[in-house]
């Protein structure tokens, strides 16, 4: 690979392209998955559910780690109360048992709840990139209409099948708008 080659892979993030409508979108999304494309990521200015599932999007992890934080959150709740009730601070009035279940149901209850909700939106937010302040799509200049009116699909140069050329070309064929090139 040429020293000229190398520059272009590290200064274009990827090859973009603007539709019209959003069932142009999904179709293309669609036709870029089925390509073998991988990394690619569509834009639009409110949410389309085919779009889920024509780019294969089922990524789960942040369901089982909210649930893995509610159980260790729950576990850790009643252990603590148990602790404190039998070891560090035993108060035994009237000869009831120093770890009674029922006692500690609303301690492992918001404990519960506290650390799931924490790990659900800290796993959310890590799994999800952000904090993102600046993202190389906003180098495009027709891409302010993104949040408005238009519907964008990015192919990055990251993805093992992207060949500059090759991906021009069947974006192309897909039939949009414009596409533009998405430099870092």
């Amino acid at each position: 690979m040429s020293v000229q080659a190398l520059e272009t892979v590290h200064t274009l993030y990827g090859i973009m392209a603007e539709f019209e409508t959003p069932g142009h979108l999904v179709a293309a999304a669609r036709k870029v998955r089925l390509a073998g494309f991988k990394k690619f990521d569509a834009y639009t200015p409110y949410p389309i559910h085919e779009l889920d599932e024509a780019m294969d999007l089922h990524d789960n992890r942040v369901s089982l780690y909210t649930l893995i934080g509610g159980c260790l959150g729950g576990i850790g709740g009643f252990s603590l109360a148990s602790w404190v009730q039998s070891v560090a601070l035993p108060l035994n009035i009237g000869g009831r048992p120093l770890i009674s279940v029922p006692m500690f149901i609303p301690v492992t209850f918001e404990c519960t709840i506290l650390i799931g909700g924490l790990t659900a939106a800290i796993s959310m937010l890590l799994l999800n990139g952000l904090p993102l302040p600046y993202h190389p799509v906003f180098n495009v200049d027709r891409f302010v209409d993104a949040s408005r009116s238009k519907f964008f699909l990015c192919i990055e140069s990251a993805d093992a099948k992207f060949d500059r050329d090759n991906t021009v070309s069947f974006l192309e064929s897909l039939n949009p708008v414009e596409i533009a090139e998405v430099a870092r």
